[in-house]
């Protein structure tokens, strides 16, 4: 390659590297910032067009003579001007560096100076087009198409065609590559402060919303620990324990305890989902069970009524919201308990006279589900020594760093283990058996269990 053009190439990419660092500084300030934002200010766009103007100047100040024209690097400034901050600073920086052009005059100054004029005007078109700064590629691609329309104009418009021509012919290559590159460096700088913007953005929403997120867990939370019994009752022939560990992550367990249905009654249950909307449904679901269980209802009609409540007032049916629940109704006289079973976790009683466990399994389906359902009433007898467990899914589904669940069999060896203690002691052993098992693993459920024993 002629070493002259190879110095004309160098030339111009000195200049470009130049200019780049101005944009990278001007890239950071707040008037760019405003522009990206979309509420520029005047005197930001004042500032910009005159940047852009500035850098205009700069590549026409840095040309290579060339035959009574220069090859130069004048179009970058308005046409990314155009591109990155729209119209009025494309059109100010264009006007700013065909003026200037004008001024140095020479058989190509009136194409030239059209074309730089030109440059910011189509860079100002396609922000508006685009709606934005339009990328990396779309923006080379329109450096590259523009600087052979520029050597176009300069073939149509400068005289005498000859001398044209051959000015054409030497600045081509140069003015293409040295445009393209500086246009490429420049786009990847305002990518980047793009990016770099929407990241921050990114970052800020989700901020906001870890911080509305754990507004609604902690409203969730006092919601559940609300509605929790303050004690535990005593009840004559039994001992009773009950505990309730709430994860992270609030869902919808509870544990009740309800005089009438000629006994004492005790609820377990499990609400779907999390957060607000859980904490809510099981919000209405404890109290619509506690009014259906009135004194005289058997427990069967107490779940059928408050199903039948609990969907036509809270819309369940079409939410996808339900609740797991277990209710029975203790009589210290007889030792016996009747209850029902709406979908929950088969509650667990242990036979000490035997020493094996029997689950008392599910007879209907959970609450919300749909309306006019029935559920199977059943009951059992209680023994010396005869140990209950109802529990929700947290304790079974409790998972170590292994990714094992604590499951059955080990909730029935914590129970068997402890038996002869109190119901106490028997909700400590399962606790502490179950902690052990997770180790430092998160709670990802809550923890709800009721201990009763027959004494």
């Amino acid at each position: 390659m002629d070493p002259s053009i190879v110095g004309r190439y160098i030339i111009l990419l000195q200049a470009v590297s130049v200019i780049i660092v101005a944009a990278l500084l001007i890239s950071k300030s707040r008037y760019f910032a405003e522009v990206l934002e979309g509420r520029p200010s005047s005197k930001s766009q004042l500032i910009l067009l005159l940047f852009f103007g500035a850098v205009s100047i700069y590549g026409s100040i840095i040309g290579i003579d060339l035959f009574g024209a220069r090859i130069n690097v004048r179009d970058l400034g308005p046409l990314v001007g155009g591109l990155a901050c729209g119209p009025i600073v494309g059109l100010g920086a264009g006007f700013i560096g065909a003026a200037f052009r004008m001024t140095e005059g020479g058989f190509t100054a009136l194409p030239c100076s059209l074309a730089v004029l030109m440059a910011g005007v189509l860079g100002g078109l396609v922000y508006l087009w685009k709606g934005k700064f339009p990328g990396v590629m779309l923006s080379v691609a329109l450096a590259v198409l523009y600087e052979l329309f520029h050597m176009g104009l300069v073939l149509v418009l400068a005289s005498p065609y000859s001398l044209a021509a051959e000015v054409v012919r030497a600045a081509v290559g140069p003015m293409v590559l040295s445009n393209a590159a500086g246009m490429f460096i420049f786009a990847l700088i305002i990518a980047g402060v793009i990016s770099e913007r929407e990241t921050r953005a990114d970052r800020d929403r989700y901020q906001r919303e870890l911080q509305k997120k754990q507004a609604e867990l902690a409203v969730a939370a006092d919601i559940q620990k609300s509605l929790l019994p303050d004690n535990v009752p005593s009840l004559a022939g039994f001992d009773l324990a009950a505990t309730a560990i709430p994860a992270k992550e609030v869902g919808g367990d509870f544990y009740d305890f309800i005089t009438g249905n000629g006994g004492n009654g005790m609820v377990i249950a499990d609400v779907s989902g999390k957060s607000v909307s859980a904490a809510l449904f099981m919000a209405l679901s404890r109290v619509v069970v506690r009014a259906s269980a009135a004194p005289g209802k058997s427990v069967a009609e107490a779940l059928r009524d408050a199903n039948d409540l609990i969907v036509s007032n809270s819309g369940s049916e079409n939410s996808g919201m339900f609740v797991t629940l277990f209710l029975g109704a203790l009589n210290s006289s007889s030792k016996e308990m009747t209850y029902a079973n709406a979908g929950h976790n088969p509650p667990l009683l242990y036979r000490a006279e035997h020493n094996v466990i029997e689950k008392l399994e599910v007879t209907g389906a959970a609450l919300g589900m749909m309306s006019g359902l029935e559920y199977e009433e059943r009951q059992i007898a209680f023994h010396a020594d005869d140990v209950l467990v109802m529990y929700t899914d947290g304790v079974v589904e409790a998972m170590n760093g292994k990714g094992e669940l604590f499951g059955l069999k080990r909730l029935e060896s914590s129970m068997k283990a402890s038996a002869h203690s109190s119901a106490k002691s028997i909700m400590e052993r399962i606790m502490g058996d179950l902690s052990q098992f997770c180790g430092s693993e998160e709670q990802s459920d809550d923890i709800t269990a009721i201990v009763v024993k027959a004494i």
